[in-house]
């Protein structure tokens, strides 16, 4: 199931520098509403609909945790930064920048003011072409026809000309140098979400952690003391078998590979709540299972503050979680900072995002990219 959700946008710009609006217009998308995946070439085509000067024109890729209407507001205030000026009468005229939205995932939408897919994009040769360049598969949702297809089916016959090439705004990140990130956190930091959004955006395997039909965690949320051992066992055995299939699958020397837990996250975890005697089995059964895992290039660890915490768990609403302590919080927290500064032959990246929000934030998530980016070159 896919973290965030896949837009295409068709960029135009016929006044001032089109070059500069096209790539300002980018970075600003980039920084302040979607992830830019992936730009397309700039083609050069008349103004369409009016008398004008000729338009630069492009599509971008993106990926965002917004809806379809949330994703429209934020593009008109990348329009707004841009000096774009409408007409009071809607009529066509010449622009600093324009941003349609031509795809949106496989969805149809007729709103108002949004149409999904673009209604008037099989006409229009400067839409067509660079959408081929980002999307080379796409197929249109209601037609059911492939862009090769829209492109050869088209009556627009106007020159449409490949001018330029732009700055692929993800290339100044390179988090695929590491091979295989682990990235962990405590209770509602939201190892999970950037996971995927760090797999999604650069092409990795995701390994997530399956732990959600545990039948020892609800139980062990009751009582503790009874259901400590089982649940650390049964973690510990899953949390195995589920790297060793899925690691093995992949060739760490050529695959990017991102996951949202490490396998000392089990020792972490049982120390705080096995006895000693319980920990002191559960140590000897870990270190001959350890031995044998590949060891991530990067580990990745997200601090928030328990009162964070506490309100994440909150609002995603698991019935089971409710009911956990601050107490707990703060020592799995403790235990996972004395694990690092413990642990030799790891790579470890601490951040803390208390008062970040990567999902909802872009800014916040290419700060974060960067703190990541820094770690590699250090």
């Amino acid at each position: 199931m896919k973290f965030q959700n896949s837009a295409i946008l068709s960029l135009g710009s016929n006044l001032g520098n089109r070059l500069q609006n096209l790539q300002q217009c980018i970075d600003y998308v980039n920084t302040n509403v979607a992830t830019v995946i992936k730009t397309s070439g700039v083609y050069e085509t008349p103004a369409w609909g009016f008398e004008g000067e000729a338009f630069y024109n492009c599509a971008i890729l993106i990926h965002t945790t917004k809806t379809a209407q949330e994703l429209l507001t934020g593009l008109q205030q990348a329009e707004q930064n841009g000096g774009r000026v409408r007409s009071a009468n809607g009529e066509y005229v010449s622009r600093t920048i324009d941003i349609d939205i031509i795809a949106f995932n496989d969805d149809v939408i007729s709103q108002l003011d949004l149409n999904i897919p673009h209604l008037l994009m099989r006409d229009r040769k400067f839409v067509l072409l660079p959408l081929k360049d980002v999307a080379p598969e796409w197929t249109h949702p209601i037609l059911n026809l492939d862009i090769t297809q829209l492109i050869a089916g088209t009556d627009d016959a106007s020159p449409c000309t490949l001018v330029h090439g732009l700055t692929q705004p993800l290339a100044v990140f390179n988090p695929k140098q590491f091979k295989y990130i682990a990235i962990e956190g405590n209770i509602g930091a939201g190892k999970t979400s950037l996971a995927a959004k760090i797999s999604e955006d650069f092409n990795a395997r995701l390994v997530p952690e399956r732990f959600a039909d545990n039948p020892f965690l609800p139980k062990f949320y009751k009582d503790q003391a009874r259901y400590a051992f089982s649940l650390e066992m049964s973690f510990l055995a899953d949390r195995y078998q589920q790297l060793t299939d899925d690691l093995a699958q992949f060739d760490l020397f050529s695959d990017f590979v991102v996951a949202d837990y490490h396998i000392f996250k089990s020792l972490i975890f049982s120390k705080i709540t096995l006895s000693d005697d319980e920990y002191q089995l559960y140590r000897r059964l870990f270190d001959i299972m350890y031995k044998d895992l590949p060891k991530p290039g990067l580990y990745i660890y997200l601090y928030q503050s328990t009162e964070r915490l506490l309100q994440n768990i909150k609002k995603r609403g698991r019935s089971y979680e409710q009911d956990i302590e601050a107490s707990y919080l703060d020592n799995i927290n403790r235990g996972y900072l004395d694990f690092i500064k413990s642990v030799t032959g790891l790579n470890v990246l601490i951040v803390d995002i208390t008062n970040r929000d990567f999902v909802n934030n872009q800014e916040d998530y290419l700060w974060l990219l960067n703190e990541i980016n820094a770690k590699s070159k250090a």
